[in-house]
């Protein structure tokens, strides 16, 4: 019995490490096709021409345009966690 509680113990933590390793890689995933995102909208709302390099007015554009979908994603995010802490999720 000891041998077969050991082993049930040792799958178990197994699968843990696994589940948590799959999150991790989730996360991984979700932050690259965030990435994904920002450089596509950004850049065609903000490279007028094709150019060997950035110019200072398109080099503040990207970076304001990244920075506004970070304030926006955690505005929203800030909004649903606080909705689904108050229960409001009808």
């Amino acid at each position: 019995l000891d041998g077969r509680v050991f082993i049930y113990a040792s799958e178990n933590a197994e699968a843990s490490e696994l589940q948590m390793m799959i999150a991790v890689e989730q996360q991984k995933a979700q932050f690259e096709a965030q990435v994904h995102t920002f450089t596509d909208v950004c850049w065609d709302k903000c490279m007028d021409k094709p150019s060997s390099k950035l110019n200072s007015r398109t080099d503040t554009c990207l970076a304001s345009c990244v920075e506004r979908f970070i304030d926006t994603t955690l505005t929203i995010t800030n909004r649903f966690t606080h909705m689904v802490q108050k229960g409001g999720m009808h």
